[in-house]
């Protein structure tokens, strides 16, 4: 999951594949904006875009040109795949400890269109995966319950259905914002290890932004989704006079709250978040907040 606010696949034997296949389902989610589809599951963004353009050498420069893929990046084709397709891996140092791992497919869909595939990762790339998911892409086989509407009015929290207030919208899928009332992203896994390595990695990128200092750093007490857990909260301030998120929203701190725990039959990765002069209520959390945790008093 490598997004906050501050700035901010070999195909198996049928039934095994089917069985991963509805199992991805259950965690997926996905919103549509401007000719771009976003995806998120398990921790891991991707988005899909479909270009007019052929699947010919002249054609892919421009849509190479799109992603910024250059002349000297290497393209390969993965031949256990069952699209005409290059594919392009590159890798960008964030930390000593955590590298940004991109995976680029350029495929040929049955439209003889092209088909651009993004996963974006800060593991190592998990290939089995990507080709399971690139095939239900261009097989239009993604299920329309895994697309949230662009309106909100309600949102899928892992299963359960929250109701919101107007005025908030998305950001990027499973990221709501709700101006002065606060905001949350969140990613739906299926191990407790890659939740937690979610967080974590939110957590580095978040510490890493310029113009930002960290004011405070403990563990709280909260019950989350009426489950008791240990939160990470963070309290933030900025230096400087030209941060966009301070200009925007005319805070000066910002406390974030970082936590990875199982809800009903998955575990969820959540980062939520708030500034010093959002609607705070008594219970010492922003309204957005308070649908999914609680501090514990």
């Amino acid at each position: 999951m490598n997004k906050i606010y501050l700035v901010f696949l070999l195909l198996l034997p049928f039934g095994i594949y089917a069985q991963n296949q509805e199992d991805y389902i259950k965690r997926l989610k996905a919103i549509q904006n401007n000719g771009v589809t976003y995806y998120n599951v398990d921790g891991i963004d991707f988005t899909s875009q479909t270009f007019t353009n052929s699947f010919t050498e002249k054609d892919l420069k421009f849509v190479f040109r799109k992603y910024g893929i250059s002349n000297e990046d290497l393209k390969t084709k993965d031949t256990k795949l069952s699209y005409n397709n290059l594919h392009v891996l590159k890798s960008k140092k964030i930390t000593d400890s955590l590298n940004e791992m991109l995976s680029y497919y350029f495929i040929e869909d049955k439209q003889k269109m092209v088909t651009a595939i993004c996963f974006a990762y800060f593991e190592k790339p998990e290939v089995q995966f990507e080709q399971k998911l690139i095939s239900l892409i261009i097989e239009d086989a993604i299920p329309m319950h895994v697309f949230e509407n662009k309106r909100i009015d309600s949102v899928d929290f892992a299963g359960r259905k929250i109701h919101l207030s107007n005025g908030c919208y998305w950001t990027n899928v499973n990221t709501v914002q709700c101006p002065g009332n606060g905001e949350m992203n969140w990613s739906v896994h299926k191990t407790e290890k890659t939740a937690k390595q979610a967080v974590r990695n939110q957590l580095t990128l978040t510490k890493i932004k310029k113009g930002l200092k960290i004011l405070s750093e403990q563990q709280v007490d909260v019950i989350f989704e009426s489950n008791p857990a240990k939160a990470l909260k963070v309290v933030y301030g900025f230096t400087g006079l030209t941060n966009l998120a301070v200009k925007t929203s005319g805070g000066k701190t910002l406390t974030a709250f970082y936590i990875a725990i199982k809800v009903r039959e998955n575990y969820v990765s959540c980062v939520m978040s708030f500034w010093n002069n959002d609607q705070i209520n008594e219970s010492g959390l922003p309204p957005l907040l308070e649908k999914v945790m609680q501090l514990h008093k």
